[in-house]
């Protein structure tokens, strides 16, 4: 009879083998759908982590049912790493991401950022105009500011200042409160001479294509709603890794199990 261990790598390996073709589907549907660059971003990665599960899923079913016993070691192998590596990752995104946060701003029901509260790392990588341009791209293919152009006319200016904008959309779509710009609707604003030093005052445009995607408060809310999102991620790689520690233990189990029964064979 087969060892318990053996039967249940072979069954979450089974699961994960079944779970993996519909992620390859979606990668081939999402390159073929695609007709941006940022739609095809997420593509390659989806495609390659379809693949990588099938691999490994093989081998562990393959390693445990058919009791192969380097197949097991191998699976074994990359499961460690994966383990060292998902750890090491989270660590990673808790430490980047334990800077930055929205300024509160007197009067108004939204928050403003500014660049310079986010981790150097960070920082760093949407500074770099190659990066830059790319994401502005999709943040304008988002339409994010969508939603306030199309209601911009009907929105009065006390109406707006209580306005509970994400922030990309406070970082983008509008200029910072510093710069005293007259309010005409949430993507236009009268441009007055301004004695503050923020750049993002001399940056901001009224063109619904340009608006505030050059400024550094968009790169700022950006930022914020990356670490608001890796955050979450950070939470769930940590359940995600006890998960993987007792796969890791069970097919530990499991190979043992497989040594014996070489050991008895010979």
């Amino acid at each position: 009879m087969f060892r318990l261990s053996n039967n249940l790598i072979g069954i979450l390996n089974f699961v994960t083998f079944v779970l993996s073709v519909p992620i390859i589907v979606t990668g081939v549907w999402l390159s073929r759908q695609a007709n941006s660059e940022c739609e095809r971003f997420l593509d390659k990665p989806i495609i390659a982590i379809g693949v990588f599960l099938v691999v490994v899923s093989l081998a562990g079913l393959i390693g445990a049912c058919c009791r192969v016993s380097w197949l097991l070691w191998v699976y074994l192998v990359v499961m460690f790493l994966l383990i060292v590596l998902l750890f090491c990752f989270t660590i990673f995104a808790f430490v980047i991401t334990n800077k930055g946060a929205g300024e509160a701003v007197s009067g108004r029901g939204y928050k403003e950022y500014r660049l310079g509260d986010y981790s150097n790392w960070l920082q760093k990588r949407v500074n770099n105009t190659k990066n830059w341009n790319k994401i502005k791209s999709c943040l304008q293919d988002s339409k994010v500011c969508q939603s306030l152009i199309d209601d911009g006319n009907n929105t009065l200016v006390l109406q707006f200042y209580q306005e509970q904008l994400t922030a990309i959309q406070s970082g983008c779509c509008k200029p910072p409160t510093e710069c005293n710009f007259t309010y005409v609707t949430p993507t236009n604003w009268n441009i007055i001479t301004t004695t503050s030093t923020n750049p993002d005052c001399t940056t901001w445009s009224n063109d619904p294509s340009t608006l505030c995607f050059n400024c550094q408060s968009c790169k700022a809310g950006l930022l914020d709603n990356i670490r608001s999102d890796w955050k979450k991620v950070s939470i769930i790689n940590i359940v995600f890794l006890v998960i993987l520690v007792i796969v890791y233990s069970i097919g530990c189990c499991a190979f043992r199990n497989n040594r014996e029964d070489d050991a008895w064979k010979r």
